[in-house]
């Protein structure tokens, strides 16, 4: 007998300290919840610079995307130029440039020099080389064929529109002068 009015008087002081046990219990879930999101991001270091040593002796830098950050983010934190997108998008390998995943790792190029292609063909396809320092915008014209035929890259629109001021890279008229970087 005296076991059940021992058992009887704990779950009655239980039921009177019910919301003081909850208080403390919903204290606790929140700091095991909080260590756990602390710990974690000490681990993941997402949006930081980490740097490797290649075999040829050059420093590889690599960036995990962070919520928020583009490409042109990116390009304006390692290059303090936002127009340098188009190096990360080609030395990763992406098509979709408006599409890039948080926790994804990109391979931040050096660009301290200039990569030049070995051969420039003077036609490219059924278009000839523009060689000149300007270049008069025809009809049908885009930024993306008048660097191939000037530079023999397409990624040197961004140059072409930085050099000339342009506000709207997507809308040039036939009849602008534009100037060719050389």
């Amino acid at each position: 007998m005296v076991s059940k009015l021992d058992l009887k008087s704990i779950l009655k002081s239980l039921k009177l300290n019910e919301s003081n046990i909850s208080m403390v219990l919903g204290a606790l879930v929140v700091v095991v919840v909080g260590v756990l999101v602390i710990n974690y991001l000490r681990e993941s270091k997402v949006g930081s610079p980490s740097s490797e040593i290649s075999t040829a002796g050059q420093e590889i830098t690599k960036h995990v995307v962070a919520e928020g950050e583009s490409l042109w983010s990116i390009s304006e934190k390692y290059y303090s130029d936002g127009y340098k997108w188009v190096e990360l998008a080609k030395t990763n390998n992406i098509e979709n440039a408006g599409y890039i995943e948080v926790g994804q790792e990109l391979t931040i190029p050096d660009l301290g020099t200039e990569v030049t292609p070995s051969s420039v063909k003077t036609t490219i396809g059924n278009m000839e080389s523009i060689a000149g320092a300007t270049y008069e915008v025809v009809k049908g014209d885009s930024l993306w064929e008048i660097a191939v035929r000037a530079y023999g890259d397409g990624y040197k629109w961004s140059e072409i529109a930085r050099e000339n001021k342009l506000v709207n890279p997507n809308l040039i008229h036939s009849g602008n002068i534009l100037i060719l970087s050389r």
